[in-house]
């Protein structure tokens, strides 16, 4: 079965950043208000940002190498119609595997995604119609 590394990379627009929410303690928020007003950061997102990058940088070594082990495309991968059509008139299906963005084009029928999709793992975000993440919905890891 084919992987996703097998398609090519759409250099349409697509968005740089998924928004997350999260919930922090008082003090804790607290604290990085005080650096704010300190002149650390220039907002909390700023601190939060440079938080996680921080964390991550500490772990590289080990993501590196899980992203290797798991065989997961980086960045922004794009299926389109035709790239998704293509797969199947091979009789193949794809194994989508993704840290970072996968996005499903809005055009992509439900069908034409369980015909040439085997399976999704996506760490980051998936973009897909309602329609294509409700049929794909057992597929997804």
């Amino acid at each position: 079965m084919p992987s996703t590394s097998a398609l090519s990379r759409s250099t349409a627009k697509s968005p740089e950043s998924e928004k997350i929410t999260i919930n922090m303690g008082f003090v804790d928020l607290g604290h990085i208000d005080l650096l704010v007003a300190e002149g650390f950061y220039s907002n909390r997102t700023d601190f939060i940002r440079t938080a996680i990058r921080t964390h991550l940088a500490t772990h590289a070594e080990v993501l590196r190498q899980a992203v290797t082990r798991k065989m997961l495309v980086l960045g922004l991968q794009r299926f389109s119609a035709a790239d998704l059509e293509a797969v199947h008139a091979a009789g193949e299906k794809l194994q989508i595997r993704v840290l970072g963005l996968a996005v499903i084009d809005p055009n992509v029928s439900p069908a034409l995604a369980i015909a040439a999709i085997d399976s999704v793992t996506v760490l980051g975000a998936l973009h897909a119609s309602p329609a294509v993440k409700a049929a794909l919905a057992g597929r997804i890891r």
